[in-house]
């Protein structure tokens, strides 16, 4: 039998390459032709067999990911996670276990998986320094999914816009904003910045700040304005979960008129119609009621020696 590890007792840099296919020349002719072939069919088979193997251990590697990608789709669906997040979440799954189920596959033909690793972990330094911006960016999608600071169809004010969450991705989000233009956030700015979700919460704060002109009665002005707030029956009381009563008072006292608050708790989805109708109440019922809204004045006053 010929043995072919001669060629491999020492690095092939050193090698006197005439004198190592000599030897095997030399092997070959002395060596029936009955033996070769039956070392070929014995190679040959074992080969065969590592190839069925690894292509076993693919295919129910990939049978493997498709139902735990299931699973974890049917766990998301339970717990009513955002389908954005959930399918985000179930692409890493599939891309990690896929990148194993393949060097497993390759260490199963006989092949050293060692440098592929190695080739792996340098390619991925090299991609990750490259792309540097994009890495930030899938690193803040990670926290984004981990902290929930939004989800899909939460409004929210974020980098100097404002909109409503359509889609979040691997490494941005997408805002859709009233006048229906689609803004594309990067997730890294998103997760290193300032966030305000209006729609995390169920309740709702509006503030009015209503002007009206000295000399006008503080208690009838109060009165007018209570009255326009429990005119509505969106605005809530504590009797019915809001943290506080609606509530009126004189705020300030500035150069030209005095400014009452009003304040009113209310559901989220109420938020501006009340808002607009309200303001619309108030410019409405005051004049009817004897109250004036004030200019901007001045007095100035001329003295005489």
């Amino acid at each position: 039998m010929i043995d072919f590890s001669l060629l491999q007792t020492q690095p092939i840099d050193s090698l006197n390459i005439q004198e190592e296919l000599a030897v095997v020349a030399e092997k070959l002719s002395t060596t029936p032709v009955t033996v070769l072939v039956s070392e070929l069919l014995d190679k040959a088979v074992a080969f065969g067999l590592k190839v069925l193997a690894a292509l076993a251990i693919y295919l129910i590697g990939a049978w493997a990911i498709r139902k735990i990608k299931g699973v974890v789709g049917r766990i998301f669906e339970r717990k009513k996670t955002d389908a954005a997040i959930a399918s985000f979440v179930q692409s890493i799954i599939s891309i990690a276990l896929t990148v194993i189920l393949i060097i497993i596959t390759i260490g199963a033909v006989g092949i050293d998986t060692t440098s592929i690793a190695a080739l792996l972990a340098g390619g991925g330094m090299a991609i990750g320094m490259a792309l540097n911006g994009t890495v930030q960016n899938f690193a803040g999608g990670i926290m984004i999914i981990a902290f929930k600071p939004f989800k899909a169809g939460d409004y929210i004010q974020a980098q100097g816009y404002e909109g409503t969450v359509s889609e979040v991705n691997i490494v941005s989000t997408k805002l859709t904003t009233v006048d229906n233009r689609s803004i594309i956030i990067p997730n890294g700015a998103l997760s290193n910045g300032t966030v305000n979700n209006f729609s995390q919460n169920q309740l709702r704060r509006l503030d009015w700040t209503v002007n009206v002109e000295y000399g006008t009665s503080i208690d009838d002005t109060k009165k007018v304005l209570m009255d326009i707030l429990k005119s509505d029956i969106r605005i809530l009381n504590s009797a019915k979960g809001a943290p506080a009563d609606p509530f009126v008072a004189l705020s300030t006292l500035s150069d030209s008129c005095i400014k009452f608050v009003m304040r009113g708790w209310v559901h989220t989805a109420d938020y501006w119609d009340v808002n607009f109708e309200i303001n619309e109440k108030i410019y409405n019922e005051l004049p009817k009621n004897g109250i004036k809204f004030p200019f901007p004045q001045m007095d100035v006053h001329v003295h005489k020696d």
